[in-house]
């Protein structure tokens, strides 16, 4: 599975109640009022556990989380800087 199909999966389960309602790739979570501050640090703790990374204090903004393009492309970023610790596997299709 793809980046985008787990970030998405994992929104739709735990934000919005099993239900894709439209979804986008480019949806800011913030706007939408999909998440909030608790909901940020359920999805750091996705990103950290599911793609092997750590998400420093510094990280969390906007800019790297409010959407699935902007998570997908944040991860990315940080496999780039410690190739070893993210699995492969969850990042076929980036």
């Amino acid at each position: 599975m793809e980046i985008r199909e787990q970030i998405r999966a994992f929104m739709i389960n735990n934000f919005l109640f099993g239900e894709d309602s439209g979804l986008k790739n480019d949806t800011s979570f913030l706007q939408e009022g999909m998440i909030d501050s608790t909901g940020i640090l359920e999805l750091v703790s996705f990103l950290e556990n599911q793609f092997c990374i750590v998400v420093e204090d510094e990280e969390l903004m906007p800019d790297n989380l409010d959407s699935i393009n902007k998570i997908a492309a944040f991860v990315e970023k940080k496999a780039q800087m410690f190739p070893m610790n993210v699995d492969k596997t969850a990042m076929v299709g980036v």
